[in-house]
């Protein structure tokens, strides 16, 4: 009897240890197959953004000469706007300088969306997963296209010289100004992370916080005004254009769960609850 109870216990604990590296080996398999989709999700969404001039209609062209309009006006009103921002920059929260520099700079930026992204990975949370990916994506687009624009303009930034200053495809780090490369990043984060929630007050704290690092660019005479409002212009069309491709797509599951509301109905000698999906 002795043996059995031993032999049982022995058995027990094994079919234990086996669950667990079953279980172990099973979240190993989930969390790498979700990996190769995402990575595939990412190229696919990089891939559009670049493409997707190629099919524009009259709208998309409105919003490009919107921005250009933009643009042209925040350019000329840069010799004006500079030492405004500037003035304000030298009674601003040392702090308040410090976030808007370490948040915009693209090493603490894409430390952050990994945190995002594995968290949704770890956690199997799909919508975090998408909003992870929506960043990597958008960030990863708009960083190639204020790289390539600051390279061909070559515009002076305030510190180095006048604001219709350009040396285009200059080595100097003074005259790669246009767009803003703090700003792009800070607000695509910020843009794609707003758009996954609902309320009005979650939505302007979130972009509140994505636009220190644009503002304090301008208190610390790095940037001109219009540097600022294209890198935020293009962060939000980038990131808009890879959401309305995810979703069109369907790559993710992010629709809210549906609710369920109850009814009591009550009738001769009978009393029921009855639930509507």
């Amino acid at each position: 009897m002795k043996k059995i109870t031993i032999l049982f216990i022995l058995s027990l604990a094994s079919l234990n240890l086996f669950s667990q590296i079953d279980s172990t080996t099973t979240k190993t398999g989930r969390v790498w197959n979700h990996l190769k989709y995402d990575a595939g999700i990412t190229l696919k969404s990089i891939g559009h953004s670049f493409t997707q001039p190629l099919n524009w209609k009259s709208d998309d062209f409105i919003t490009a000469g919107g921005i250009l309009a933009g643009t042209t006006l925040l350019y000329l009103s840069d010799e004006q706007a500079n030492p405004v921002f500037i003035k304000q920059g030298s009674g601003a929260p040392e702090i308040v300088k410090d976030f808007g520099w370490y948040f915009g700079s693209p090493q603490n930026f894409f430390m952050v969306t990994t945190g995002i992204y594995g968290f949704g990975l770890i956690t199997d949370n799909e919508k975090v997963r998408h909003t992870g990916i929506l960043i990597f994506s958008s960030a990863i687009t708009t960083g190639l296209i204020q790289s390539i624009s600051k390279t061909v303009v070559g515009r002076a930034r305030p510190n180095s010289g006048n604001y219709n200053e350009f040396e285009p495809f200059s080595n100097k780090p003074g005259f790669h100004s246009f767009p803003s490369g703090h700003s792009v990043l800070s607000f695509t984060m910020a843009h794609a992370i707003a758009k996954q929630f609902d309320n009005f007050w979650v939505k302007a704290g979130i972009y509140a916080i994505g636009s220190i690092a644009p503002i304090s660019r301008l208190w610390e005479n790095a940037h001109w005004l219009s540097d600022v409002g294209l890198g935020m212009a293009i962060s939000v069309v980038v990131v808009d254009g890879i959401e309305n491709f995810m979703t069109k797509n369907n790559f993710y599951n992010t629709a809210k769960p549906k609710t369920m509301s109850w009814r009591i109905s009550a009738g001769a000698g009978s009393i029921g609850l009855t639930g509507t999906f």
